[in-house]
């Protein structure tokens, strides 16, 4: 019988806030987190917006030394993990060092680092290029950092999986914790990759939105409006544990992931499959996993990007898998707010799911002003919503044809 996995500890940094009460605070407002881009001159660049982390104070978080050994996304990592041990108020002795692990997925990882060495390069030559620019630079800096700061031991790893890492990572650190491997995982996605570069790639891709003197009102899935998602960072972490090893140190319980799903479109490095067979299977097995029945969610966290394609195609999934339901399910996108984190999204998006199980409430959509009639599902617009949900499902479907679903239930 496998060990069920249980949540008890939270951690979030996003362009809305720096923790998780104002995160969530700014989220249930239907408070914006995107403005001009401020990290680089974008003056070349034809996309002028994005969703960056704000007064983010690394020196006084961790001291100057560590904030110039690590890269901005595992500085984010840390902070989160931070928060989300102190959550949990887990004390880590000898022992569970051993066994405690850490998976810390990133869609891009360093490359704030690997940018600003590049330009050193080319201007002074290779004399000034940082010792640290490998360690910095490596996916699996961040999941190290982690794990090296708080002495975790146990299973430690990177998942790469563009914008279903956070979800992949959450999902199988519970697997871990499911097969009895190790009682206590750190998990979660971080990402900091808004730079020059990058933004032109997707710019230059038309995946990106256009509308820099809007802002705020940008990111607008499922809009019939939309035209493109705005590139966002952070991270969201959370610590998972086996129900016994919770019980047994009386730990304060926020949900249990009782379903996860990884499946492949097999279909597209870039577009998904208009039919969401992928998305579909992913849904479908996720919830199997947990016991769920279609009719027993009461909310979808979307992966809602709002670019044309994505918003539509999930939509049909979500029809297919929950029939009649769809019309009764609370649906929204926290990328509205944020933008697009990448590889921090699904996990930023899954700590967002338990606290709507925590608090009873499902933040809104934003920018919904024009309908889609290929996009006919109860997208929250605008408005928070009590909702009281007992069962969330949070989506994440990824460049590469990746998808990973996470089920909660509200733990009672």
């Amino acid at each position: 019988m496998s060990n069920r996995v249980v949540v008890t500890g939270l951690g979030m940094v996003t362009p809305v806030g720096n923790d998780v009460t104002s995160t969530w605070s700014a989220l249930i407002a239907g408070r914006s987190g995107i403005g001009p881009i401020t990290l680089f001159d974008d003056s070349a660049l034809d996309v002028h917006i994005a969703g960056e982390v704000k007064d983010f104070d690394a020196d006084g978080l961790f001291g100057r030394r560590v904030a110039k050994r690590n890269d901005r996304f595992a500085l984010f990592a840390l902070e989160c993990a931070r928060q989300a041990l102190e959550d949990a108020a887990l004390s880590v002795d000898d022992r569970l060092k051993e066994e405690a692990g850490v998976i810390v997925g990133t869609g891009i990882g360093g490359v704030t680092t690997m940018f600003a060495n590049y330009d050193e390069l080319k201007s002074t030559g290779p004399r000034y290029v940082s010792a640290l620019l490998a360690p910095m630079m490596m996916p699996n800096a961040a999941a190290a950092a982690v794990a090296i700061t708080y002495g975790l031991q146990g299973p430690n790893f990177t998942i790469v999986s563009a914008c279903a890492t956070g979800s992949h990572a959450i999902g199988e650190a519970a697997e871990i914790i499911k097969a009895g491997r190790s009682p206590v995982m750190v998990a979660g996605g971080s990402e900091a990759a808004i730079g020059a570069l990058s933004v032109a790639g997707f710019s230059k891709m038309g995946a990106l939105s256009t509308r820099n003197d809007e802002p705020q009102r940008a990111s607008r899935p499922f809009d019939a409006a939309r035209d493109g998602f705005v590139c966002g960072e952070g991270a969201g972490l959370m610590v998972l544990e086996s129900l016994d090893h919770a019980h047994a140190r009386g730990a304060r319980i926020l949900a249990e992931l009782v379903g996860y799903a990884a499946t492949s479109d097999a279909f597209h490095v870039t577009a998904p499959d208009e039919q969401g067979g992928g998305a579909v299977r992913a849904m479908e097995i996720a919830l199997a996993s947990g016991g769920i029945q279609p009719e027993e969610v009461d909310y979808i966290n979307a992966h809602g990007t709002s670019t044309p394609l994505n918003d539509r195609t999930e939509t049909r999934a979500i029809r297919r898998v929950f029939g009649a339901h769809a019309d009764t399910l609370a649906v929204n996108s926290t990328k509205s707010m944020v933008g697009h984190g990448m590889g921090a999204s699904g996990a930023i998006e899954a700590v967002v799911s338990v606290q709507s199980l925590l608090k009873g409430w499902v933040h809104p959509t934003i920018n919904y002003e024009n309908p889609d009639p290929d996009c006919d599902l109860d997208y929250v617009p605008n408005q928070a919503r009590k909702v009281d949900p007992r069962v969330v499902l949070s989506n994440s479907f990824g460049f590469g044809g990746h998808n990973a679903c996470l089920v909660f239930r509200k733990w009672e």
